[in-house]
């Protein structure tokens, strides 16, 4: 039977699906090669391996002619001891049989297929994104060669499925404040594996377009369908962007209001201030106050927060807190001083 996909996994003749599951998620994780720096060979050869006996046995197809055949019928070769000139019209692969095809796939497509992975994208015009780790290399989805491809791999696939698709691939698209509130247009280039029509695989580099409308909120999700790798049998993922707000160094946001907290004296609050503040599309705004500042205080500038994304032309409010100072000692003059102005 040759490898002996059932021991390598650790499970029983009869493990179910979740069984099957458990065992690689363990193993897959254990074994993976960027877990195992001082013994990369040795983990990636039991990487592949246990890969390969979860992509047989998690099929019910392969699963039944790796129990009946073993590994040489998965590979339409008779196994050890058949033969005769009707040989090949019982085993997957072999003349008379058209529906099944083997052929290991990459151990890190399994891998990534299974958990999920961000891809590599890059920015143009400055903005930095998220670098890949060592963990994301090798998934065909993203455009990144695997540790295990290169000449000679090859795919598994079974004709008689139905294509499937993988999981979203998502990456934080890092925006600031000022770029939300007055919107921006991002140019977003990927790179990707895509299939002709004679199965032949290349690489193609697209950029992909993000307007940033005013007013869009953290986790925002822009959705760039199918445009992961193609591969055989399998739908392309989609792309989805997620906004994330970068911190601002003046103002902080609270859903469609801004918030800015100046400091004043003592002195300020009780007799008067003037708020000199920077917009975030660079004006300048004077905002008097007259009321007496106590330190839960909060004056409110109608329209002068952030945009609506839903009614552009709407904003929130600013408003505006205080950090008061107070001195940190008084003499005696100023404490009869204090007394007596204020009455006590």
């Amino acid at each position: 039977m040759g490898v002996d996909y059932y021991k390598v996994l650790g499970v029983d003749r009869g493990a179910s699906d979740d069984d099957l599951k458990k065992a690689y998620r363990k193993l897959a994780m254990k074994w993976h090669p960027d877990k195992n720096p001082t013994s990369k060979k040795e983990a990636e050869a039991k990487f592949k391996q246990i890969s390969e006996a979860y992509e047989v046995l998690s099929d019910p197809q392969k699963r039944t002619i790796y129990d009946q055949l073993g590994e040489e019928g998965l590979k339409g070769q008779p196994p050890p001891g058949a033969g005769g000139p009707e040989a090949s019209s019982f085993y997957p692969g072999g003349a008379h049989s058209t529906s099944f095809q083997f052929n290991p796939r990459s151990a890190e497509d399994i891998f990534a297929e299974f958990f999920g992975v961000h891809g590599p994208f890059s920015s143009m015009g400055g903005m930095p994104m998220p670098s890949v780790s060592s963990g994301m290399r090798g998934d065909p989805r993203f455009g990144i060669p695997s540790r295990f491809g290169g000449e000679g791999s090859t795919s598994m696939r079974q004709t008689s499925h139905q294509p499937t698709k993988p999981p979203p691939i998502e990456n934080q698209l890092p925006v600031s404040l000022a770029d939300l509130y007055k919107g921006v247009k991002k140019k977003m280039k990927i790179s990707r594996e895509i299939v002709d029509s004679s199965g032949r695989v290349s690489q193609q580099e697209e950029i992909l377009p993000i307007e940033v409308k005013p007013g869009w909120k953290k986790g925002t999700r822009v959705i760039f369908e199918k445009k992961g790798n193609q591969a055989p049998n399998m739908t392309p993922a989609d792309i989805v962007f997620i906004i994330e707000e970068k911190p601002h160094d003046i103002f902080t946001r609270e859903g469609d209001d801004l918030v800015i907290t100046e400091k004043i004296s003592l002195v300020e609050a009780l007799t008067g201030y003037t708020a000199h503040i920077i917009t975030l599309d660079a004006r300048s705004l004077s905002v008097p106050i007259n009321s007496v500042i106590h330190p839960s205080y909060v004056e409110v500038v109608p329209g002068e927060g952030m945009p609506s994304s839903k009614e552009p032309n709407k904003k929130g409010n600013l408003k505006i807190k205080f950090n008061i100072r107070f001195p940190s000692r008084l003499t005696s003059e100023q404490k009869a001083g204090i007394k007596r102005l204020l009455g006590s």
